[in-house]
């Protein structure tokens, strides 16, 4: 007899017993903090802000967790007798009606004072019952082993779980009461009130642009577009080492810290390699040269200034990742990890074409594009973080006499116009009227191409041509094209605010 038979008749000869485990869950506990709000209603508020009903593990404790807490908020008081009214007379605890389980669990309450202890036993319990549920589904799946679902999918779909339940403590959907939303609006409001600028989002140091914005806002997709040449790249390391450079934390009640001012960004630079990035940045902020920079002619007195400023710089919260044709499911993974880790208030992706979707690589283009606007709204709703997704123009731009771009010039444009909260295009018309300089500085028309090239130079069109929550039109900035950088003009009387 082989080992493995002699193991298998050993375990036949053994009495054969039951073995189960229930999930973890403390009764005694959740009664106890119920007693406690039903004598002391202050209670609810040491436990209210991160224990929600669906935390407790019996049901009927949930509806009473539920129910006064409902009547707290109102302020009245909940106590036996007034929450009562709101459960069904006719359903029994054991031998027990409701009315006389409520007086029990007051006999039985323990004091206020150990009621955030019981409060947070109760949602690690919950916590747990979650971990439990996302394991076992892990398990089962990967014995499943559906064909629509490889292995490097479910790691992704596994680590998006997790990732909500660490955030939130809770994987559940549904939906959200409205009196919630109000509060959440009126925090926002708060927030704005506070904030330099006054401003409802993030400000991305460019003043003109966030008078016309209002910011960043929160969760939205903002799509920036413009032909190569324009300055869509630079506009956005622009704002983006702003937003990283301005970050002013704020610790909260629970040690965790949150942007009070500015924010933690990362960067996906697809195109550029993060050395190129970190160039036109260090650029920007010391006035030299990125092209003297590369080729090296720069003097002692501007390499003191790079090497103060890369001191400056390492201290800001700016992450950037170059992997190049990235997934929006690795992409999405990374921003959890990253928000996870460091924290996160503002994502940059350069640029949409360059990513893959989720689909076969035979796949229609404009289908995988709508699979990663799709991906991209999602993940800016999930990590409550506005995203600036770069794009490129169609060619039609080139053979208009009128080279301003249009909506209808985003390439693959339906989702993309479709999904995104804004669509910004950056536009120079001193790009154009360069490469019309006639050849003969003597033609009679040289005076006047060099009227209008002096009437554009340094400036750009930032143009709103879709805004979700306010309105549309266009913002004109200067732009310093040897430093890669965009500013708010000198004179403010040449912002334009067409309102449409």
């Amino acid at each position: 007899m082989n080992e493995a038979a002699r193991r298998v008749a050993a375990m036949n000869q053994q009495p054969m017993e039951p073995q189960y485990r229930e999930a973890p869950s403390n009764i005694e506990a959740e009664q106890a903090l119920l007693g406690a709000i039903l004598v002391n209603n202050d209670a609810f508020y040491r436990v209210s802000d991160f224990l929600k009903p669906v935390h407790l593990h019996e049901p009927l404790h949930r509806k009473i967790y539920e129910v006064a807490g409902d009547i707290i908020r109102m302020g009245k008081t909940a106590h036996p007798v007034t929450v009562k009214t709101f459960l069904a007379p006719d359903q029994k605890v054991g031998d027990m009606t409701i009315s006389q389980y409520l007086a029990q669990l007051a006999a039985n309450a323990v004091t206020i004072i150990n009621a955030e202890d019981y409060g947070r036993a109760i949602y690690d319990l919950a916590l747990r019952r979650s971990l439990i549920t996302i394991g076992e589904d892990m398990v089962n799946i990967a014995f499943d082993a559906p064909l629509d679902m490889p292995p490097q999918g479910q790691i992704e779909d596994a680590e998006r779980r997790l990732f909500e339940l660490a955030e939130t403590g809770r994987y559940d959907g549904g939906f959200q009461a409205f009196n919630d939303a109000v509060a959440l609006a009126i925090d926002m409001a708060g927030q704005a009130f506070e904030r330099d600028g006054h401003l409802s989002g993030i400000s991305t140091g460019i003043h003109s642009l966030d008078g016309k914005m209002g910011g960043l806002q929160r969760s939205d997709l903002i799509v920036l577009a413009g032909r190569p040449g324009m300055g869509k790249t630079s506009l956005a390391t622009n704002i983006a080492y702003n937003i990283a450079a301005s970050y002013e934390p704020e610790i909260q009640a629970d040690g965790s810290y949150k942007a009070k001012n500015g924010g933690v960004v990362g960067f996906y630079s697809l195109e550029m390699s993060s050395e190129q990035l970190a160039t036109r940045i260090i650029s920007e902020q010391t006035e030299v040269s990125s092209s003297k920079i590369r080729r090296g002619e720069i003097t002692e007195h501007d390499f003191e200034k790079l090497v103060a400023c890369a001191q400056m710089m390492q201290k800001v919260p700016l992450y950037i990742d170059q992997t190049g044709g990235i997934s929006i499911a690795q992409l999405s993974a990374r921003a959890r990890r990253l928000k996870r880790q460091r924290g996160l208030d503002c994502l940059v992706v350069d640029y949409i074409q360059l990513m893959t979707g989720a689909g076969k690589s035979g796949e229609n283009r404009v289908q995988e594009i709508t699979q990663i606007t799709t991906g991209l709204k999602a993940l800016g709703k999930e990590l409550n973080v506005p995203i600036i997704a770069l794009s490129q123009l169609s060619r039609a731009v080139e053979s208009r006499e009128d080279k301003r771009p249009q909506l209808s010039d985003l390439r693959e444009s339906g989702s993309i116009e479709q999904d995104a909260d804004v669509v910004l295009f950056v536009f120079r018309e001193e790009y154009y009227v360069k490469n019309m300089e006639p050849r003969d500085e003597f033609d009679p028309k040289y005076e006047e191409w060099k009227q209008t090239f002096e009437k554009v130079k340094g400036t750009a069109d930032v143009i709103i041509a879709k805004q979700r929550h306010g309105p549309t039109g266009t913002v004109k900035l200067a732009f310093q094209s040897e430093y890669t950088r965009f500013t708010d003009l000198a004179d403010p009387s040449f912002t334009q605010y067409e309102e449409h």
